[in-house]
């Protein structure tokens, strides 16, 4: 059996950044210091800029996709200040669920993730669930972390249909929230020890081989000084980048050595 060549993918997560005022010009010039080929790019701003964003890469014909960056787990209600998978309708083609800023601020729980990834695959959305262990946890060993992240991963994807979840393009972003906005950085074999923990736990549920082809990528404090440490590792297949995609020098060298990874993918024969 042939496996099919994991995507390389760079997700830009803007955060509570941008307005509608600037939010388009951002994205656009992102957009045109980014064009590599063999990566996949993303751009997840807050709501309020998601149609700026659209209208602004439909203008420059610029091929990155618009994402948003969370989803209400509920179809509709009376959920003040929430955003439901439909009214994303025509305005983001990804989503972002899980991000450790929700599950620490807003109290998300993996039963609540598991939610938003149903109701993202059921609008058609393509997810990026994103799991990750905090300090305490990591510096209690790295089989302690492993084990958190799988049973994070398990809570969210257990109950949700395995084929749906491979339909929908499910990616997984392992962000260890210790490395995130804190000076701390994790290394490569880090991350590349996380994301075999992450498909060995997707084995160990019955997506058997099904599992090497679903993209994990690294968040946590990703730069274009540090990300040829974690695109190094042929487990990793991009990044979910905070603070650096609001900079497009960051950005742009970031993607450029994503286009290494991705080139030195498609020179290699497929794996039996």
């Amino acid at each position: 059996m042939i496996r099919t060549m994991r995507p390389v993918i760079v997700a830009a997560n803007w955060k509570m950044n941008t307005t509608p005022a600037d939010a388009g010009e951002l994205a656009r010039t992102i957009a045109s210091r980014t064009r590599v080929a063999g990566v996949e790019r993303v751009i997840c701003p807050p709501f309020v800029c998601l149609a700026a964003v659209r209208d602004a890469l439909m203008d420059a014909r610029e091929e990155v996709a618009v994402g948003a960056q969370d989803v209400h787990h509920e179809v509709a209600g009376a959920f003040t200040g929430d955003i439901s998978a439909a009214m994303l309708d025509g305005l983001a083609s990804w989503v972002i669920v899980g991000h450790s800023e929700r599950r620490r601020d807003h109290a998300e729980t993996d039963e609540r993730v598991a939610g938003k990834l149903a109701r993202a695959i059921e609008a058609g959305l393509r997810p990026i669930l994103c799991i990750g262990e905090q300090l305490a946890v990591r510096e209690a060993g790295s089989d302690a972390a492993a084990a958190v992240v799988v049973d994070q991963l398990w809570g969210a994807v257990m109950p949700n249909d395995a084929d749906a979840l491979i339909a929908a393009g499910l990616v997984i972003a392992y962000e260890p929230v210790w490395a995130i906005g804190t000076g701390k950085n994790a290394r490569g074999a880090d991350a590349a020890a996380m994301a075999s923990a992450i498909r060995n736990g997707l084995r160990a549920i019955d997506w058997g081989d099904r599992a090497e082809n679903v993209p994990v990528l690294y968040g946590g404090s990703v730069t274009a000084a540090n990300i040829a440490e974690f695109l190094a590792e042929p487990s990793i297949d991009g990044a979910l980048v905070g603070g650096a995609s609001l900079k497009p020098d960051e950005m742009a060298g970031i993607v450029a050595r994503a286009g290494v990874t991705g080139d030195a993918r498609r020179s290699e024969s497929p794996i039996a």
